[in-house]
């Protein structure tokens, strides 16, 4: 069989089980395993033995998902599940409102940063759109804002998630394309401070060119002493987690497992010293009676939350790794690249191919399904063009362009699914072409980093490579 209807066999496959509901994880495994009993029990070159070879894929399999490189996933989970649960969220979130003042449009900035570092430590886009649409958009519209100030700024730090470490889908990523998780983890600190403060500045900009988006109210007002004492108490020692995470990573103290397990040990004792000490120092009995149960509740919710979504990327690696292993035994991942690198194409040219490849992609599933398709051939392919940077500076750089590309796609009209989650938490009466125009302003501000970050690949290299 000729390897392009392998291809088209395998990923059809593949696309119509996850059409009809087949969880993803699932649809690979299943899709694979056949394909690898009929490839190499009836044309396999290496083996006729069928047992033995699908044994050897699975021991493979079951290899990549034993490694070290993954347990930041469920630590990061952890981390964000608790921040959540233990109301550290809630806290930064009115601590932030309090430190804006009367500020225009200062909700919108609040959703921004606010936004930042809830996607930052949850490191889910879906999960943050969806807090942030039912927290932040019916008092945004009670106070007069326009749709495109209360649902945009949401939209876009959704993609923050996947950037600023610690990022489980990062994570993820580099795991599938075999990538230093240390590096590929610091190399989207860069990006995703920047495009932080290219929303900041949009919602600058649009504000004073239109005052009546975001309409001014009464405030009020609140001594810089209490301002001082919020930004202490409530936001530098939730936002100190970040940084520990990131600097641990970066000049090698730590590896990113060990960062994980610190940052989330560090969530617990945060929560500890907020819902037990802080009220015990201020003789608040009721709360110091209700830590316990409390405690309880959030840790268990945390841990199931984590626990879910950890054997759901389990499986997803499991189902990766056949994926890659029968297109290699297939011939059918060779036989791709050299046709694809036969063509009269640059590298920049090709990283544009699959940058559109993945905005159309993402339109119709999320982004595990879309890392499980595209890394096993993504990466060989632009391992084979060079652009100057060297092997490794390269595949992190493009792998930042990827993680980017993915959440754009996310929120790329008519059919991206964060729409759809803003739609399912937005006031009653949202239309869905509200939606749609006020996620566009900010997936520009994020074609527009892309574009920066291929005119200066350094934004994305200069950080990890700097204490080589």
């Amino acid at each position: 069989m000729e390897w392009y209807w392998i291809l088209f066999l395998l990923l059809g496959s593949i696309l119509f089980l996850m059409f009809v509901g087949v969880p993803i994880g699932i649809a690979f495994i299943f899709v694979n395993s056949v394909a690898a009993f009929f490839l190499y029990g009836r044309f396999g070159s290496f083996d006729a033995n069928v047992s033995a070879s699908i044994g050897q894929l699975t021991d493979n399999a079951f290899a990549n998902m034993a490694i070290f490189a993954i347990v930041p996933i469920p630590m990061f989970l952890l981390m964000g599940e608790l921040f959540f649960h233990s109301g550290l969220a809630k806290r930064m979130f009115d601590a932030i409102e309090n430190l804006m003042g009367s500020i225009p449009a200062r909700l919108s900035y609040v959703t921004v940063a606010g936004g930042t570092a809830f996607a930052t430590l949850s490191g889910s886009s879906m999960g943050s759109t969806a807090l942030l649409g039912t927290l932040m958009v019916p008092e945004m519209e009670e106070r007069g804002y326009d749709k495109s100030m209360s649902i945009g700024p949401i939209l876009g730090t959704g993609g923050l998630a996947m950037l600023i470490p610690p990022s489980a889908l990062a994570v993820l990523l580099g795991t599938l394309a075999e990538l230093d998780i240390g590096k590929l983890l610091i190399a989207g600190v860069l990006p995703g401070l920047i495009l932080a403060t290219m929303y900041a500045i949009l919602i600058y900009v649009r504000v004073t060119l239109k005052p009546s988006l975001a309409p001014s109210y009464e405030v009020k007002r609140i001594p810089w002493s209490t301002r001082i004492k919020y930004f202490l108490v409530d936001v530098v020692p939730m936002v100190s987690i970040i940084f520990l995470v990131i600097l641990l990573i970066m000049f090698g103290i730590a590896t990113p497992s060990e960062s994980a397990a610190y940052g989330s040990l560090s969530v617990v004792i945060l929560s500890f010293i907020y819902l037990l000490i802080i009220p015990l120092l201020q003789g608040d009995l009721d709360k110091v009676k209700i830590f316990w149960p409390n405690f309880q509740v959030a840790m268990w919710k945390s841990m199931w939350g984590a626990s879910r979504v950890t054997i759901i990327a389990l499986m997803i690696l499991f189902g990766s790794s056949l994926f890659s292993n029968v297109l290699a035994g297939s011939g059918a991942s060779v036989k791709l690249i050299e046709w694809v690198t036969s063509f009269e194409i640059s590298g920049l040219g090709m990283l544009m191919a699959m940058f559109v490849i993945l905005l159309f992609l993402g339109m119709f599933m999320d982004q595990l399904a879309m890392m499980l398709l595209t890394v096993p051939i993504f990466f060989p392919i632009m391992a084979g063009f060079d652009l100057g940077m060297g092997p490794e500076k390269q595949v992190i750089w493009f792998a930042v362009i990827m993680l980017l590309a993915m959440e754009i796609s996310f929120t790329t009209p008519p059919f991206g699914l964060l729409l759809f989650v803003m739609q399912g938490v937005a006031p009653s009466g949202t239309r869905f072409v509200e939606i749609c125009l006020a996620a566009v302003p900010f997936m520009l501000c994020a074609m527009a980093l892309v574009v920066l970050i291929i005119i200066f690949p350094s934004i994305t290299t200069w950080l990890p490579f700097l204490t080589k």
